[in-house]
């Protein structure tokens, strides 16, 4: 319903400048606004609705106008449980699954209607409209990605993504909202406290002044997080124990300023910048020491710590160019670093090594020509703590760039009832991940003391930079004619990929030198079309037809022996809304995605080391059934009382056999090894389902929710054992931990607020009050579980 809607920046309100103001004109409008009553109540009687140009949806009204199935979570439905993770910030969201990792959601693996979850990087993450991910074409995963805890919002669209917003187009789209420039002076300070010396501060303060020359808005803004972390690493003589929590500060500066004079535009400026140090680690534990205490961690892992920054800058402007037309530019830059210090594999003294899964599964250790050296449980002792060996520990030392320039130009044309939204869409973009590695040999005796240490010189172990240069292509035309609004568009994009190898022989003369260049093009192309329909009395019905694609890294694209293609699909999706005054709503959506040419990457919960891929081709289909009901509210009881569900039903299987393959013949570390035509896909669950509900008074308010996720195989060969089919020097069967079986697993989350003066509200609440014990993931390196019972308060001034 979007579509029907016109562009105009021309109106102000006393000093808010109201960029993003869309004009319901025509028949064909006002039907649809008409069908949605609580809307039209907002937009100014059926015939204004405000929306905000650089978003997803522009506000909760343009949620509605979307030819597809999207979410917008809110500021205060993000601060009722006072969450920081994005695994439980999406959880009320239909057809979203996630896999935790940390339990603090700082690196996710977030999936939407089953496409793969590794690193979030089958979706196109954004913060405020602009590419957020690290090297979103180079290398999109998200070992960087925005804190929830400082936005106001987040944007969900699945299914209707694929013409304007890319380039992972198969998923849909993540859209972090940032705090906004107030229109008058306004901020909030913040103050959180819990379990394990957390602590966390917000804090911001704005205003909008004007001048002769025009409107000048201003954001200053801080964010604060420690923890000592769940889990406790063991002991031994020559470590005394240490955090597994992480350090987060982020601060962030917005400026805006509105002509006074001339053609009506805006400019804004933000700058932000994270710095992050955390205690993390790949490993997991054994399948029986994680029953015995899931939040362990073995001694081995003792300097395992991943230290990041990144940098964040666009410069925006949106200008009318007349009544009709309207353009919409960004010039982008983001710079990220990281340098993860963490446990790669054990060996022996003088032997074999093996992978840090194979030794939690019982594996033993093997000899260069593939014979086993051992028995079975040494390499996990050493793992532990309790024989003699060798940690290897590698130094995941990347830098990356993102930056580009990209414009929308906007303009509607009515020809009698029927009304058009033309868009136009252009971005330059260029992004690279250069990786400078070295991996350190730390030798222990019987009891876990270390007692020498190897250490190599940067860039001995992976020495690259893959670059990827982008020209993105849309246009779409948004119809609109007495209640039925169709959008037909197509996306295009060229990518220019570079691989550069250096030499990484500190002796050799070419140490550090490009030694080898392979260069290479693709061309990609997503056609789609959506619909939606005005049926009346608060119904709306929906769907649409998509093609999206997924790219390949530049080292898999122009791999001369084994080239990695784009993985494409084709997406249906059809459904239907209700809205009762907001009060009432609810909505159904079937969707069916047909993938081709799945990407399978190197990486996928393994050590790196395996082939990136093109496996196959996997079938995702399901129902999304997602409601809220107030009571209070649509009485008009004086107290809101709102029940929430969210239920997810999918069905997604491989539909052929998977091809996953090793380096050089060799063994085959991906957990899609052994994957056969009608398995289902690891970790999308066939059933999700969350509850919610409520009391809100002026002064007090308390909330329930509960969440339930079925179990899921960790691996596409959908086995229970931890055994990696194709995993041994001769392909054959290996002990591997990161196969087998995740648990089901249902939280429970209360919280509840009290106002005791205008504008400070005092908060507390507790996150998994059971205090459920499950395997959450079993990648990177063996089972993790989710965070443990967790109380917080604090208090909250708004001024």
């Amino acid at each position: 319903m979007r579509m029907c809607l016109k562009f105009k920046s021309r109106e102000r309100t006393g000093l808010r400048f109201r960029a993003g103001r869309w004009l319901a004109r025509g028949a064909g409008c006002a039907a649809l606004l008409a069908a949605v009553p609580a809307l039209s109540a907002q937009g100014g009687g059926g015939s204004v609705v405000e929306l905000d140009p650089f978003t997803v949806f522009g506000g909760p009204e343009g949620v509605v106008f979307t030819p597809g199935a999207g979410y917008l979570i809110g500021d205060r439905e993000l601060e009722i449980h006072g969450y920081d993770n994005i695994d439980q910030a999406i959880r009320r969201v239909p057809g979203a699954y996630f896999r935790t990792e940390d339990g603090y959601g700082l690196f996710p693996n977030i999936s939407f209607r089953g496409v793969g979850s590794m690193r979030t990087s089958n979706l196109t993450v954004m913060e405020d409209g602009i590419l957020s991910a690290p090297a979103p074409y180079a290398n999109p995963s998200a070992y960087y990605t925005p804190t929830t805890g400082r936005m106001r919002g987040l944007e969900i669209l699945k299914g209707s993504s694929q013409v304007k917003y890319g380039p992972r187009t198969t998923g849909g789209v993540l859209n972090y909202l940032s705090t906004a420039i107030p229109g008058e002076g306004a901020g909030r300070a913040s103050l959180t406290v819990g379990e394990n010396r957390e602590l966390r501060f917000h804090g911001y303060y704005g205003d909008t002044f004007a001048t002769e020359a025009g409107d000048v808005g201003v954001l200053i803004e801080h964010y604060y997080r420690r923890t000592d972390g769940f889990k406790s690493i063991d002991t031994s003589a020559t470590f005394e124990g240490g955090s597994t929590g992480f350090v987060k500060n982020e601060p962030m500066l917005k400026l805006s300023f509105t002509p006074a004079n001339g053609p009506a535009q805006r400019f804004e400026l933000k700058v932000g910048y994270t710095d992050l140090v955390a205690d993390e680690t790949y490993l997991g534990l054994t399948t029986e020491d994680f029953r015995a205490d899931p939040h362990r961690r073995y001694v081995s892992t003792q300097f395992d710590r991943i230290p990041t920054e990144q940098w964040r800058t666009y410069l925006r402007h949106v200008i009318d160019l007349g009544p009709d037309t309207s353009l919409l530019s960004s010039v982008y830059y983001n710079q990220f670093f990281r340098s993860w210090y963490k446990l790669h594999d054990v060996r022996r003294i003088g032997g074999g090594a093996v992978s840090l899964a194979g030794a939690l599964a019982g594996s033993p250790f093997y000899g260069g020509d593939g014979a086993i050296e051992s028995t079975k449980g040494e390499p996990l002792a050493v793992l532990r703590g309790e024989a003699t060996g060798i940690w290897r520990v590698r130094d995941n030392n990347r830098a990356y760039k993102s930056y580009g320039v990209e414009s929308i130009l906007r303009h509607s044309i009515d020809t009698g009832a029927v009304n058009h939204a033309l868009e136009f869409g252009a971005r330059v973009h260029e992004d690279y991940e250069d990786r400078f590695q070295k991996q350190d040999d730390y030798t222990v005796d019987a009891s876990g003391n270390v007692t020498g240490v190897v250490r190599r010189q940067a860039g001995t172990q992976d020495n690259r930079r893959g670059t990827a240069r982008a020209l993105a292509l849309y246009a779409k035309d948004s119809i609109s004619w007495d209640g039925l609004a169709v959008v037909p568009g197509i996306r295009y994009e060229r990518i220019r990929y570079t691989d550069e190898r250096r030499g990484m022989n500190p002796d050799s003369p070419d140490f550090n030198q490009v030694t080898s260049v392979q260069r290479g093009t693709m061309d990609v192309v997503a056609p789609g079309v959506g619909a939606t329909y005005a049926m009346g009395h608060g119904w709306t019905a929906f769907g649409g037809v998509h093609r999206g694609f997924s790219l390949p890294s530049p080292g898999a694209a122009v791999d001369p022996d084994n080239p990695v293609g784009e993985e494409t699909s084709v997406g249906y999706e059809l459904g239907a809304r209700y809205d009762r005054n907001g009060a009432v709503r609810g909505e159904a959506v079937l969707f069916w995605t047909e993938f081709s040419d799945l990407i399978v990457p190197d990486n996928i919960g393994g050590a790196g080391t395996g082939v990136t891929e093109n496996a196959g081709d996997v079938r995702t289909r399901g129902l999304e059934l997602a409601g809220t009901f107030d009571p209070g509210l649509l009485h008009g009881w004086g107290f809101r009382n709102p029940y929430s569900l969210a239920y997810t039903y999918t069905d997604a299987t491989i539909r052929s056999d998977v091809s996953a393959s090793g380096t050089s013949g060799g063994a085959v570390e991906s957990i899609f090894a052994g994957g056969a035509r009608g398995n289902r896909l690891p970790y999308v669950p066939r059933h999700q389902i969350s509850l919610g509900a409520g009391l809100e008074f002026e002064q007090f308010g308390f909330f329930v929710d509960a969440f339930y996720v079925a179990s899921t195989y960790a691996s596409a060969n959908n086995s229970a054992e931890e055994i990696n089919p194709f995993g041994g020097p001769d392909l054959d069967p290996v002990p591997d931990a990161r196969f087998g079986k995740n648990d089901a697993y249902f939280l429970l989350d209360v919280a509840a607020h009290y106002e005791v003066l205008p504008g400070v509200r005092l908060k507390a609440g507790v996150q998994n009050l059971l205090d459920r014990e499950y395997i959450a993931s079993r990648v990177p390196h063996g089972p993790r579980s989710g965070h443990p019972r967790f109380f917080h308060a604090g208090v909250t001034w708004d001024f």
